[in-house]
């Protein structure tokens, strides 16, 4: 029966860790169809959010299966109950790059982020792809070090996301309303993407020590 539950346990965190693969490669590709306006990847990435709905409610299905006829207790509750808060904030990660894909779509053929702000934009589509691959290799490896790495990385994201409304708000931003628009829901979408991967991070801080760490932990 342990050797059972153990291996539906071990599925649980495949599970993540699939999950997290392609919430990787959603961005990655949202992030490049954003920069060149290409629409045809931005139409994979809005597509292939279904798979990571998918693939969230089946664990979480599974997840509480394990809860409702196992009855588990200490770690492998805390690693149930980490689970299923884990898929809910890589599910959001998986929509946040299809929100990307979505502005990209919708202002075809032009680019969203007008001039000015594109080298901002492209640092902030980079440092949200290393948090989503260090939040994949987090979950497959539970080394800790990584979490300083996903911090870091966020750290920059909200200098960057600043650094966005400043300069909308200088005397010198002459953007039409529509565009001030995108721009302004393209960062908090860049942002917000790394809010939910230091969630994530948070996370698996505390099923490895046995800590709950404070919600500015990772934040800076």
């Amino acid at each position: 029966m342990r050797k059972v539950f153990q291996a539906e346990l071990h599925q649980i965190g495949e599970g993540l860790i699939e999950i997290s693969a392609l919430v990787e490669e959603a961005v990655s590709k949202a992030s490049a169809a954003f920069a060149a306006a290409d629409l045809q990847a931005a139409q994979e990435v809005i597509a292939a959010d279904a798979r990571i709905d998918f693939l969230q409610n089946d664990l979480d299905e599974r997840a509480i299966d394990v809860l409702a006829l196992q009855g588990p207790v200490a770690s492998d509750l805390r690693m149930i109950v980490g689970s299923l808060r884990m898929s809910a904030s890589l599910e959001r990660m998986g929509d946040l790059a299809r929100h990307i894909a979505q502005l990209t779509r919708l202002r075809f053929p032009n680019t969203v982020i007008p001039a000015q702000l594109r080298e901002t934009f492209a640092e902030l589509a980079r440092q949200d792809i290393i948090i989503a691959a260090k939040v994949s290799e987090l979950l497959e490896s539970r080394n800790l070090e990584l979490v300083a790495d996903i911090s870091t990385a966020k750290i920059e994201i909200n200098k960057l996301h600043k650094s966005v409304f400043a300069t909308m708000a200088s005397p010198e931003w002459a953007e039409t309303p529509a565009t001030t628009v995108d721009v302004t829901l393209a960062s908090r979408y860049f942002e917000r993407f790394g809010d939910h991967g230091v969630s994530v991070a948070r996370k698996v801080s505390y099923l490895v020590t046995g800590e709950w760490q404070p919600e500015d932990f990772l934040a800076g």
